[in-house]
C-alpha cells in the first residue's frame, strides 16, 4: 500500500512539474500574413527566448482581424495581446495602459512621437501603444523627371508646383501622364488634403459638418484635382477596371503618385530610381498627413495581464524594432541611433509625422461609420467628375446631419 502511494505522490508530482514548466500561453492576434507574419512570428520566438516560462501563440487573423476579433470578444475568449487601430470602436474591450505605463521603466512615452499617441487614445485613456506607422508622401520617378527636364520636388514645394510639373511630364499620347490620383479614395486618408488646406471634414468637437466638409477650402482641393484629371495631366487610377497606382508607377506611366511607404521596396524591386518628396502645401499652409498607426493592445479580460505587459513592453524595445524591416521606427531614440534621419527615402515620412498634429474624424465623432457611408460614394463622385463638388458635399451635410451626436 504505501509502495502504490509513493507511486500516486511521485505521479501527482511530476504531472505539477510538467504544468510548471510548461508555463502559460499567450495569444497574440495580427492582422499580418506572408513576409510580415514571419516578423510578427520571429518576435515571438525572440520573447520565448527571453522568458522560456512564457509560450506567445501567434493568430494570423488576416483580411478577417475585425470579424474575428469581435466573434473572440462576444465569446469572452479575446486573445491577450493583440494588434490594434480602431480605438473607438474597441476600447470597451482594452485594458487600460496607463497605469502599466506608469511603472514601466521599459515604456517611456516621452520617447514617443506626439502625434503617435494621439491615435491610442479615448477620452485620454491609453489603450494601445504605438509599434508602426507610415505618413503619406509624394513617390516620383527621378528618370521621368531628368527625360522631361523637370526638377525634383523642393522641400516646401507646393500644389501649384505639381501641377506645373504635372503638365510637364504628361504625354497623353502616350498614355504617360505625371500623376495618379485615386478614382476612389479611402475617406480615411483623404481628409489630410483638406487638414492640409486649413479644414477638415468636420469641427475640432466633432459635432459640426456645416462649414468644414462643405467649406470653399473642401471644395478648392476637389476641384484642384479634378482639374488635374480634366486638363490630362493625371489620370484616375484604383477604381472599377482600372489598373493600381502602384502598378502604373512601376510601369513608368506616371511620374507621382501619392501613398504610405506600403509600395517603397516593391518600387525597388521592379527597378524605378524612385525619389520620395513631402505632400505639398496648399496655399502656403503647413502640409499634414494622415497617419496609418498599428498599436499593441491587451485585452481587459485576458488572465495574464501581467506577462502580457511583459510582451508589449518587449514589441516596443530595439530587439523587436530591428526584427521589424517592414515597419517605421515609433521611438524617436531609435529613429536616431538606426541613421533614419540621414535616409533620404525615409526622412520624408517622419518630416511629415513632425507636422502632424491633426485628429482624424473617426476619433472625434463616434458615430462616423454611419456619416462615412453617405462620404465615401460622394467623394468618389467628386473625382469621377460627375457633379460640382459643391452641391455634393452640401448634399452629404444636409444628409448626415441627423447622425451627428
Amino acid at each position: 500500500m504505501k509502495k502504490i502511494i509513493f507511486m500516486l505522490v511521485a505521479c501527482l508530482a511530476l504531472i505539477s512539474c510538467g504544468q510548471k514548466e510548461q508555463g502559460i500561453t499567450l495569444r497574440f492576434a495580427t492582422w499580418d500574413s506572408g513576409d510580415a507574419l514571419k516578423i510578427q512570428q520571429d518576435i515571438a520566438e525572440e520573447f520565448m527566448k527571453d522568458n522560456p516560462d512564457i509560450k506567445v501563440q501567434v493568430e494570423a487573423y488576416g483580411s478577417g482581424f475585425d470579424q474575428k476579433l469581435v466573434a473572440s470578444f462576444g465569446a469572452k475568449n479575446a486573445p491577450d495581446v493583440m494588434y490594434m487601430w480602431d480605438f473607438p470602436t474597441y476600447s470597451s474591450q482594452l485594458e487600460n495602459l496607463d497605469s502599466y505605463i506608469k511603472d514601466s521603466t521599459n515604456v517611456d512615452l516621452d520617447d514617443y512621437y506626439g502625434g503617435l499617441l494621439n491615435y491610442v487614445k479615448v477620452d485620454n485613456n491609453t489603450y494601445g501603444i504605438p509599434s508602426g506607422f507610415t505618413t503619406h508622401v509624394v513617390f516620383y520617378n527621378k528618370d521621368m523627371f531628368d527625360s522631361a527636364g523637370v526638377k525634383y520636388p523642393s522641400k516646401n514645394w507646393t500644389w501649384n508646383e505639381l501641377v506645373e510639373k504635372a503638365a510637364k511630364l504628361s504625354n497623353p499620347d502616350d498614355r504617360v501622364y505625371g500623376i495618379g490620383l485615386l478614382s476612389k479614395p479611402d475617406p480615411y486618408d483623404f481628409e489630410q488634403f483638406l487638414w492640409s488646406n486649413g479644414t477638415s471634414y468636420i469641427s475640432p468637437d466633432g459635432k459640426t459638418l456645416e462649414g468644414y466638409l462643405n467649406s470653399n477650402e473642401s471644395i478648392e482641393i476637389f476641384r484642384s484635382m479634378r482639374k488635374l484629371v480634366d486638363n490630362k495631366s493625371g489620370i484616375l487610377v484604383g477604381g472599377k477596371q482600372q489598373q493600381s497606382g502602384s502598378d502604373i508607377f512601376k510601369a513608368s506611366k506616371i511620374a507621382m503618385f501619392e501613398n504610405g511607404i506600403w509600395p517603397l521596396n516593391g518600387y525597388k524591386k521592379a527597378g524605378i530610381n524612385v525619389g520620395v518628396a513631402i505632400l505639398p502645401s496648399f496655399n502656403k499652409k503647413t502640409p499634414k498627413s494622415v497617419m496609418s498607426v498599428s498599436a499593441i493592445s491587451m485585452w481587459k479580460g485576458s488572465k495574464h495581464k501581467k506577462e502580457a505587459w511583459k510582451f508589449i513592453e518587449f514589441y516596443n524595445s530595439e530587439k523587436a524594432a530591428k526584427l521589424r524591416v517592414a515597419d517605421l521606427p515609433v521611438r524617436k531614440s531609435l529613429v536616431k541611433s538606426f541613421g533614419i534621419e540621414e535616409n533620404k527615402e525615409l526622412k520624408p515620412f517622419y518630416e511629415m509625422l513632425t507636422l502632424a498634429d491633426s485628429t482624424p474624424s473617426f476619433l472625434l465623432n463616434s458615430n462616423w461609420k454611419e456619416i462615412q457611408r453617405n462620404l465615401s460614394p460622394a467623394i468618389e463622385e467628386a473625382m469621377l467628375g460627375l457633379r460640382d463638388p459643391q452641391v455634393i458635399m452640401d448634399e452629404v451635410v444636409e444628409k448626415s446631419k441627423r447622425l451627428l451626436k
